[in-house]
């Protein structure tokens, strides 16, 4: 079974983030620029946020405010949830799915690692699944 250190290993730890304090035009470019869905929000070397294509359509968009005036601590998603790279794909998936989001960072010991999509979790389920598909025919043909 994958677990969440071992999909970073095979996707890579790269941490794409803004400061609270950039502006929100800043971050979706930045977002654009990487063809990724959200950034962590970063200050002080600290994980204070998340800020994501769905932040910026509903508090943006919606309550027609300035992207090039509104600052990314406005409308980003505080107080992140992160989980432990030994978690499994399942248990990445089941707390996304719980929680509604599709961005999780991966933190150990105090330390951000990286992030996994729901996507990334979502491969890993099905490679996972394959895996034991294949044992079990292996075992059920001798």
């Amino acid at each position: 079974m994958h677990n969440v250190r071992h999909i970073l290993s095979e996707k890579g730890q790269a941490i794409w983030s803004v400061s609270s304090q950039q502006t929100v035009y800043e971050a979706v470019r930045t977002m654009a620029e990487l063809g990724v869905g959200a950034l962590m929000v970063i200050d002080d070397e600290k994980l204070v946020g998340m800020f994501s294509e769905r932040d910026y359509a509903r508090k943006v968009i919606l309550e027609g405010k300035a992207s090039r005036e509104t600052k990314v601590f406005e409308v980003m998603s505080g107080e992140p949830i992160t989980i432990h790279p030994q978690a499994t794909a399942q248990e990445g998936l089941a707390l996304m799915t719980k929680k509604r989001f599709r961005h999780l960072p991966v933190m150990d010991q105090g330390k951000l690692l990286g992030l996994v999509s729901i996507g990334d979790l979502v491969n890993a389920v099905i490679d996972d699944q394959q895996a034991l598909i294949a044992q079990l025919e292996h075992y059920v043909s001798g």
